[in-house]
């Protein structure tokens, strides 16, 4: 799995900004239908992500989500999604556990590389220890210096899952004296700094643009560090869930 991916709105803007991306490095999207067979690039060398919503939380409807996406994803013409996860944990543990079981079964029958969950507590991913079934290989939560959702990253690094970060660039609100500073010390635009952050914390951010001279930047984020006692200032700026700029749901029931 690359280290760094681009969030996608699904819009007519996508398409385009999938082509950027991966004509500029870029070898991971998330929510991408569209947009990567138009890129040059072999469909092999890029990681593409889907996710099923909670309004198709029971193993048909789950299983045909999966079938309906793939069906959907243009050009790629591609047989399989590299990643796919369950969207949040709204619905409920047995629909939970019936979406998971499909995603699961669809890996089996090779649609699907990896499976992972979105916006999970721990509570959430032990329900599917405690079915007995494979543990997911990401959760994808809102995470950024200001919501580091630090209960749910110990929890999925004591069990081998990857983190992945969306939301990093917190909505553009870059108007922070810490992320100000850092950013006129290492002459970089203040999503770099964010995007660093994340990185350098272990985690997968997945920035979100539209727009070609902001997807380029945010890639350019490799080849330099920040220095520790920086990034402990970004790291005090944590202030749990309510730092969020999203809906968050991860103590749902």
């Amino acid at each position: 799995m690359p280290t760094l991916g681009l969030g996608v709105y699904m819009n007519e803007e996508c398409a385009e900004a999938c082509k950027v991306a991966i004509q500029n490095g870029y070898r991971m999207i998330d929510g991408a239908r569209v947009g990567v067979g138009k890129s040059g690039v072999k469909r092999e060398d890029i990681f593409i992500t889907s996710k099923v919503f909670h309004a198709d939380y029971t193993y048909d409807g789950t299983m045909a989500a999966l079938k309906d996406s793939l069906a959907n994803l243009g050009s790629c013409k591609s047989s399989y999604y590299d990643l796919y996860l369950t969207h949040s944990a709204i619905g409920g543990k047995d629909a939970r556990l019936a979406a998971y079981r499909a995603l699961l079964d669809g890996k089996a029958s090779g649609m699907i590389k990896s499976v992972g969950v979105s916006n999970y507590s721990a509570k959430h991913i032990e329900e599917i220890h405690e079915a007995g079934l494979e543990m997911p290989v990401v959760n994808q939560v809102e995470l950024h210096p200001f919501c580091q959702q630090k209960p749910i990253v110990e929890y999925c690094s004591k069990n081998n899952i990857i983190v992945q970060a969306y939301s990093p660039l917190v909505r553009g609100a870059f108007d922070n004296p810490v992320i100000q500073e850092l950013s006129a010390k290492y002459s970089k635009d203040p999503a770099q700094i964010l995007i660093r952050w994340s990185l350098q914390r272990g985690f997968v951010p997945l920035p979100k643009s539209s727009q070609p001279e902001r997807i380029i930047s945010n890639g350019q984020v490799f080849g330099w560090n920040i220095e520790s006692t920086d990034m402990a200032k970004l790291d005090a700026l944590d202030r749990g869930k309510d730092g969020a700029i999203t809906w968050n749901p991860v103590d749902v029931e």
